[in-house]
């Protein structure tokens, strides 16, 4: 075989080679910087975020939501851009299955994210109304009705329930006491709260596979309150890390004065309804957006600061374990104090 011929294939064979590097696919997810969004902030048809039936004061500077832009799971990764997202400080390369469970496709991954964003939603309005002193009662709610049992079609998911047969009800334990006591095939009269109304649902009981009553309801817990929040937000944004800067703009928005004066603060994490904030994913995606948007304090997880590591940032990175550490941080940073009175990330 002559050298022209070896030279011949050889580049073949490296172009061939080349090709599949940069076209077949790895199984990794991407997360890069995404956008931030000032809930503070207003569109052409008004405030991004505003709170009915209590006064809104005014408020000032900006309280910005962070994201990360992430591959979808069907989206295909080369091995360049996988070594690109791995290598650069500001984004992540995961393996698929960590992010995505398999078998999921695009649209439940979707849906089960916005699930994730109306339950911390939910959370963020309950832990701000007690921050600021607003009544909040608990109560049973009823968290999924199934299809094939006798409460389909009559009871829904988010029911806030009251009494059962007259009885009043605190507790998921009191729901399921009162129905145990009922005789398989008895009807069970249900007064509930839907969307700020009272109604009486009648359900017969059906037998379960240990043959006791059965109203084919889960219940978890709800609240009941008088104000509700509007949302304007991309509906694109999804996932519980918004929890947080929701509790945050309602607060400020319910309670006189402005709670950052004429701070730039990018804000992560998720808030339960007690104001306990859990740790999130992609902080540093997330910080590098916040510094492209112009915010020069972030405010996130306690527990998330291990996962700063050696990244490099001028922004102010206030940890905080909870809703209240977080106001009374911010409360602090307005009036000038130093971080030796306001925590950091070490």
């Amino acid at each position: 075989m002559s050298r022209n011929v070896v030279a011949i294939v050889s580049s073949i064979l490296f172009v061939v080679l080349a090709a599949l590097i940069v076209l077949v696919p790895v199984p990794v997810v991407t997360w890069r910087p995404g956008e931030t969004i000032d809930v503070l902030g207003a569109d052409e048809d008004g405030p991004l975020l505003q709170v009915n039936g209590l006064e809104n004061y005014p408020t000032r500077g900006e309280l910005r939501l962070t994201t990360v832009s992430r591959s979808s799971v069907d989206a295909s990764v080369s091995l360049p851009e996988a070594l690109i997202a791995h290598l650069a400080p500001d984004s992540e390369a995961l393996p698929r299955d960590v992010v995505y469970p398999p078998g999921k496709s695009n649209e439940q991954v979707r849906e089960e994210a916005v699930a994730s964003m109306d339950s911390s939603r939910d959370h963020a309005v309950v832990a701000a109304l007690r921050a600021a002193g607003q009544p909040v009662t608990e109560m049973p709610m009823v968290s999924s009705v199934v299809l094939a049992g006798p409460s389909n079609g009559k009871l829904h998911a988010g029911d806030l329930i009251e009494s059962i047969d007259g009885q009043v009800v605190s507790t998921r334990d009191d729901v399921a006491e009162v129905i145990r006591n009922r005789s398989v095939g008895d009807p069970v009269v249900f007064k509930v709260v839907r969307d700020g109304a009272q109604l009486t649902v009648s359900v017969v009981t059906t037998a379960n596979a240990d043959s006791q009553p059965y109203a084919g309801i889960g219940v978890d817990v709800g609240y009941l309150f008088a104000p509700q929040v509007e949302y304007r937000i991309d509906p694109a944004v999804v996932g519980p890390s918004a929890g947080l800067v929701f509790s945050l703009a309602i607060y400020d928005k319910i309670t006189e004065g402005s709670l950052i004066g004429d701070h730039v603060v990018a804000i992560t994490g998720e808030v339960d309804a007690s104001g306990k904030v859990e740790g999130i994913g992609g902080i540093r995606a997330k910080i590098r957006g916040a510094e492209r948007a112009g915010a020069t304090i972030f405010v996130l997880p306690m527990e998330t600061c291990k996962n700063i590591g050696d990244f490099r940032t001028d922004l102010r990175l206030v940890p905080v374990d909870t809703l209240k550490d977080a106001i009374a941080a911010l409360q602090l940073i307005k009036e000038g104090q130093s971080d030796m009175e306001v925590p950091t990330c070490e």
